[in-house]
């Protein structure tokens, strides 16, 4: 009797056909279909791929001298996926291209869309961190009770999130999930200007993340048509924006802060190795230790450039007292642009994300869904002339596998066309008329969703502050 095959099982599979090169250079029309689609199609007829065909598909090696085909990069011209198969990249980047093709048609001003993209979209963690390394040793003697004690405390998030034995055997890592960003208000010091139809104007997406070490991994975002991606090779870090192109991001090189999101624990403890616990915090009910973590000033000064300069960069984690696991995060760094001939601008930016509804994936505890709330602070020039600006996201996990075959390091070669030259974090600011000649941004008014405490973003409920 044929054993009927388990759905992850068949997505690795599908996963190695689709990374396999000699699919990649197939120019039949019938291969740009989406592998989920043709997976669904299988388990229906109850078929199960050959195992010694997929092994072959995997270990197949490229000609001397070939190099992969460029992902195709920003969105399409008309919003659609693109049949020509001259453009189409490996099947890992036609499937990332399927499954983000879905997003929805642009329903307010591109300029909102930006900030909401450019803030939101692939923001990285304050700091280098090598998932690999071992966290440092508990320690009572000689160690403050600050340092030991956030010692004990992520020895016991390690042990919730699935243990470090478990953790150490995951080579790399993949998860898809579903966005829903908003923007809904813009505060001055005069007045207040408030989205009434926030929940309209709120625009549905998805993304897809993969993992592997050392310190790779590679992002792609679709929300309201417009498409962002980043990537890092272990190298350096990039990324793609329809307005910027594609650019390396200044300063070394730094996990992606969705991963943070319950997402990768071993990353996020390797985060905090070096952090101090600060007193404790009751998060939504539930009492919480409170690590902190900041920015060494070398990396500080390898992340500013020409007239911004970034100031400091804070990250605090909540870790449940009950459970163990993270459960909040906060990270809020501050920027200081100097504008030719003017007064000192400064932005603080914050962003606070709630996490829940933990299962177990595979032995390890992955947070299925959270919401974040991101608020842009302007102040300086004068007095009474400040700005602030809110935002949120909600999103949930669809899907997580680890381990998945056929993943290599040639699935997160950065783009053909990234510039020489690096972009300070700060290019995403808002600017005024007279910052604009130093960054050449620009921006408009602003955002905000609140959200159910339960984090399902189905059973959403939009509020307005009064």
């Amino acid at each position: 009797m044929e054993k009927k095959q388990g759905f992850f099982s068949a997505l690795k599979e599908e996963v190695v056909r689709g990374l396999s090169p000699s699919r990649s250079r197939s120019t039949s029309p019938a291969r740009t279909a989406s592998p989920i689609s043709g997976l669904l199609r299988r388990r229906k007829h109850h078929a199960s791929p050959s195992p010694d065909s997929s092994v072959a598909r995997s270990v197949s090696l490229r000609p001397l001298g070939e190099t992969l085909t460029p992902l195709i990069e920003g969105p399409d011209p008309d919003g659609t996926e693109n049949s020509n198969p001259k453009r189409t990249g490996s099947g890992l980047g036609q499937w990332v291209k399927g499954q983000l093709s879905r997003a929805p048609s642009v329903s307010y001003k591109r300029s909102d869309l930006r900030l909401l993209l450019g803030v939101m979209g692939a923001p990285l963690a304050p700091a280098h961190v090598c998932a690999t390394d071992p966290l440092p040793h508990l320690s009572i003697k000689d160690t403050p009770i600050e340092t030991s004690s956030a010692q004990y405390i992520l020895q016991q998030y390690t042990a919730a999130s699935g243990g470090l034995k478990l953790q150490n055997s995951i080579r790399n890592a993949y998860a898809m999930g579903k966005v829903r960003m908003v923007a809904s208000e813009f505060e001055t010091a005069t007045r207040v200007v408030k989205n009434r139809n926030a929940s309209r104007c709120a625009e549905s997406g998805g993304f897809v993340l993969w993992q592997m070490n050392p310190d790779m991994w590679y992002v792609e975002l679709a929300v309201g048509g417009s498409k962002v991606h980043a990537g890092c090779n272990g190298k350096l870090v990039w990324r793609h924006t329809p307005w910027l192109g594609a650019h390396t991001a200044k300063g070394p090189v730094r996990p992606l802060r969705r991963a943070l999101q319950g997402i990768d624990p071993r990353t996020t403890a390797s985060m905090f190795a070096d952090a101090r616990c600060i007193g404790e915090k009751n998060i939504n009910g539930e009492d919480c230790f409170i690590l902190k973590l900041c920015t060494d000033p070398e990396t500080l000064k390898a992340r500013s450039e020409g007239p911004a300069e970034i100031i400091r960069h804070v990250l605090f984690g909540y870790f449940s007292q009950k459970t163990g696991l993270l459960v909040h995060i906060e990270d809020s760094h501050l920027t200081r642009i100097q504008s030719n001939g003017g007064d000192a601008v400064y932005w603080e930016t914050t962003i606070n994300s709630f996490l829940g509804d933990y299962k177990p994936v595979e032995g390890i505890m992955v947070a299925h869904s959270g919401h974040s709330v991101v608020t842009l602070f302007r102040f300086g020039e004068m007095a009474m002339s400040h700005t602030k600006t809110k935002m949120e996201e909600a999103w949930t996990i669809e899907e997580v596998a680890f381990n998945v075959p056929g993943l290599s390091v040639d699935c997160f070669i950065p783009p053909a066309d990234l510039r020489t030259g690096s972009v300070s974090e700060a290019c995403e600011l808002p600017q005024d008329e007279r910052a604009k000649n130093s960054l050449a941004v620009h921006r408009t008014k602003v955002v905000a969703l609140e959200k159910s405490h339960n984090c399902s973003i189905d059973s959403m409920i939009w509020k307005m502050e009064v």
